[in-house]
């Protein structure tokens, strides 16, 4: 051990409290978790949390990897996702590594020990995370058939969270008869996949990884097309993602999804075609704090006039102020729109006149349909 003995004995006598500090921000942080650790279930958590611990400082004896793969298989089982068990690692680690450096720092220990303990730290986290992970991916394929079973751990490790592993893709792919191709691209399906990959060309993927419904499309010439024609046929909301090579498979799925998102109903939505839209749809909680800065003057107003002046302010901002352009969009008499137009001038000023000021409220005002916030 790289601490002095003064220091693991400060971190001994803190164990039991530590694992009920990490347990209670995991059900915090962790919507997965927020109830279930709780009785017969939440003790052992809370035992092996301490017991994991323990041996991380030196104590007790070494764990088979079967017990965190065991832990990943019954998430499976139990219907949660791998994202819950990731993010509760993460808390664990962010948690544990905090309290233990104060309390190694309060016994004395030197900023070099310190700096060992944080590396020791999140590698024995990102160990037990590993085997975790390989328990999931066991329990999915364990319900599969056996070619679909091997083309489920391909399409697992073409998607997954880790990077790219050539050679593990290569023998993936062979071990699932599907060649790999040079180009690719993700569809994501707002429902069961199945049905939208039978009425694709080519010798498709489908299935779940990581909460996303998606099909991956070899050598995608045609693919806008096809995909509309099914998401029509079967009255599906599809995504589309751009076509890339085999390595940047999951920014194909992550823009394929933010396009799902997209959709207010059937049909398929190709990304590339709403690529301002799908940058704000990626992220909602910058667009969110934008909109509480840039739209602040209207909060004054009441629901329905807000309405009525946010949305004359998108149209005026996109029409260029014209009057009878924005009447028209909004299908209501120009001396109306001057009204309008006139409050806002009352309420946002100069901003309105500002470039970049205009252009914040845009943004805002796009993001609302963009993000749904």
């Amino acid at each position: 051990m790289w601490l002095e003995p003064p220091a693991v004995a400060a971190i001994r006598a803190q164990l039991p409290a530590l694992a009920d500090q990490i347990l209670d921000a995991i059900q915090r942080e962790v919507p997965e978790y927020s109830d279930s650790l709780r009785g017969e279930f939440g003790q052992a958590i809370r035992l092996g949390t301490e017991q994991a611990l323990r041996r991380f400082i030196g104590e007790g004896d070494d764990e088979s990897p079967a017990v965190y793969r065991a832990l990943g298989y019954g998430e499976h089982q139990s219907g949660r996702s791998l994202d819950g068990l990731q993010a509760a690692y993460r808390v664990g680690a962010r948690v544990a590594w905090r309290h233990m450096s104060r309390l190694a720092a309060d016994a004395g220990a030197s900023n070099d020990a310190q700096h060992h303990l944080a590396e020791a730290m999140f590698a024995y986290i990102d160990q037990l995370a590993s085997e975790s992970v390989d328990g999931y991916t066991a329990a999915q394929l364990a319900r599969a058939g056996d070619l679909e079973r091997r083309r489920a751990a391909l399409l697992a490790t073409l998607l997954g969270a880790r990077a790219v592993d050539q050679e593990q893709l290569t023998a993936a792919a062979a071990d699932a008869r599907w060649p790999l191709p040079r180009k690719l691209a993700c569809l994501a399906v707002a429902g069961e996949p199945g049905p939208v990959a039978r009425r694709l060309s080519g010798n498709t993927l489908h299935g779940e990884v990581d909460g996303s419904m998606c099909v991956v499309v070899p050598d995608p010439a045609g693919l806008p097309r096809e995909a509309r024609v099914a998401a029509q046929r079967l009255s599906v909301a599809v995504g589309i993602g751009p076509t890339v090579g085999v390595e940047d498979a999951r920014r194909s799925l992550r823009w394929a999804s933010l396009a799902v998102e997209l959709s207010d109903g059937p049909g398929a939505l190709c990304a590339e075609d709403r690529l301002a839209d799908v940058a704000l749809r990626a992220a909602p909680e910058i667009v969110r704090a934008l909109r509480t800065r840039a739209l602040e003057p209207l909060t004054g107003e009441s629901e329905r006039s807000r309405e009525r002046l946010e949305a004359t302010l998108r149209a005026w901002l996109r029409h260029c102020g014209s009057q009878g352009a924005v009447a028209a969009e909004l299908s209501v008499h120009p001396q109306t729109v001057r009204y309008r137009v006139r409050r806002l001038r009352e309420l946002f000023g100069e901003a309105l006149a500002d470039p970049d000021q205009r252009f914040d409220l845009e943004i805002a005002l796009r993001g609302k349909s963009a993000t749904g916030t």
